[in-house]
């Protein structure tokens, strides 16, 4: 290295910083152009400075360029619906191969899953050849997602029907609407007895768990959202554990502080207490998240115009959230309805009508429905149907009351709302109109000013 160096001494030749970098590292540099020094040391550019950014316009079509095709979006072509087809036939036939001749397969369901998985591989194949990559992906994941929601459609349907078609025969008397099984035994045909009694005693039981239930869940969830701090962190950990709870904790929770402990009796006002603790955390828990949804400028409008906080939640915040908080309870109410080990625990089987929650059991539909299908007898099975069926309507006919009662979305009007709107609005101008109108002096108000040309002004001598 030293004899390298003092030869270029001796010669008066200029080593570079790249070769005596190469000489100290016993690295041969075929190619390194020659760099200033300061520039070496200094990536920023010469003299300290960052080198000038430079803008780059993209390139705009010539005149003769026809414009891109645009791809219609929610609109289904004759290409599209001969791609689908053709996708959903070779498919069919490639899953028929590999049931029928290629592989010992056998079996409806595993024949309808592999035909499902080849026919989104041709479609995504068949659209990839006239679309670009993000219009596979969208036809792809819209198939996906339609056949997800034939599924689970396919299942609600096949679900009530089943039901029906189990409990039609007794669906079609009157009397499983009007009596009660209090005079009907296990042998008795379907013209005797009836589930008048579950009904009555669920819109009881469900009637007190609302009125136990939803002032406490929407406070919870006001606070929730309207405070800041670790109680608020706890109390929504505490929250989001109880969502998961089973019922028949609740229900033995009941049972020992309300019969065991207190002495009270089982009854349906048991009952309402346990199918209360099942429907607190679900209704706290989408109350907060509808209320988190509120608009923060809201908020912050009422605010400003000197509102005090209870008057923002209560004037803004749960108006604008009166249909999701609707949404909210009827899902506790689903929850609720259906539950069945807390009613038999804390309130038992009865076949009587009983209308005083206070005291004797009180019979619920999911827990009639229990006790009818684990008969052997066939008339019995059907009556559990049956109570089944008019659980789930009942479930609707609430959901529907909840949502007339809760509300169209803030902002959103009806057309009677919208023409009453559009009247107050007429005639809030029509007044400003006339109070601006008498507010403006007239000619017939004020005389005009008198002329000064024959006047002569004071102090001047004439």
């Amino acid at each position: 290295m030293t004899d390298i160096v003092d030869q270029a001494t001796t010669t008066n030749q200029a080593v570079t910083t790249d070769e005596l970098w190469a000489i100290t590292t016993q690295v041969e540099v075929t190619s390194a152009p020659a760099r200033p020094v300061d520039e070496l040391w200094n990536p920023a550019g010469p003299g300290g400075r960052p080198p000038t950014p430079t803008t780059v316009r993209p390139q705009r079509p010539g005149p003769g360029t026809p414009p891109p095709i645009r791809r219609p979006i929610g609109k289904i072509g004759r290409d599209d619906v001969l791609v689908l087809l053709g996708a959903l036939l070779s498919s069919a036939s490639i899953a028929l191969l590999f049931f029928g001749r290629l592989l010992p397969l056998t079996g409806r369901l595993g024949f309808v899953v592999v035909w499902f998985v080849v026919f989104i591989v041709i479609y995504g194949l068949l659209v990839s050849i006239t679309d670009n990559r993000p219009a596979v992906v969208d036809r792809v994941m819209a198939a996906l997602l339609t056949a997800a929601t034939c599924i689970a459609g396919g299942a609600l349907v096949s679900v009530v029907f089943f039901v029906i078609l189990r409990g039609w025969r007794a669906l079609r008397n009157t009397n499983l609407y009007t009596q009660d099984m209090s005079r009907a035994g296990p042998l008795d045909p379907l013209t005797v007895g009836g589930i008048s009694h579950a009904i009555v005693g669920t819109l009881i039981i469900i009637s007190m768990a609302l009125v136990f239930t939803v002032p406490l869940a929407l406070a919870c969830a006001v606070f929730l959202t309207e405070t800041r701090g670790k109680v608020t962190e706890l109390v929504r950990s505490v929250v989001t554990a109880m969502t998961a709870l089973p019922s028949i904790v609740a229900g033995l929770f009941i049972f020992a502080t309300w019969v065991l402990v207190l002495g009270q009796p089982r009854s349906g006002l048991a009952a309402a207490l346990a199918i209360s603790i099942m429907m607190l955390p679900i209704i706290i828990r989408s109350g907060d998240v509808v209320l988190r949804l509120v608009p923060g400028n809201l908020r912050e409008a009422s605010a400003a115009l000197g509102a005090p906080q209870w008057r923002t939640v209560w004037f803004v915040v749960l108006p604008t959230a009166r249909p999701g908080l609707a949404t909210s309870v009827i899902l506790g109410v689903a929850r609720g309805i259906g539950e069945t080990a807390p009613v038999l625990l804390v309130s038992g089987i009865t076949g009587a009508m009983n209308v005083d929650p206070r005291e004797n059991p009180m019979m619920s539909l999911p827990l009639a429905t229990f006790d009818f299908v684990r008969s052997p007898q066939p008339s019995l099975i059907a009556r559990g149907f049956a109570t089944a069926l008019v659980l789930m309507v009942l479930v609707i006919v609430l959901f529907t009351i909840a949502r007339i009662l809760g509300g169209r979305p803030a902002g959103r009007l009806s057309k009677r709302q919208a023409r009453r709107a559009t009247n107050n609005s007429a005639r809030d101008l029509q007044r400003i109109e006339e109070s601006h109108s008498a507010a403006t002096p007239t000619s017939d108000d004020h005389p005009p000013p008198p002329i000064l040309d024959d006047l002569e002004p004071t102090g001047v001598p004439s």
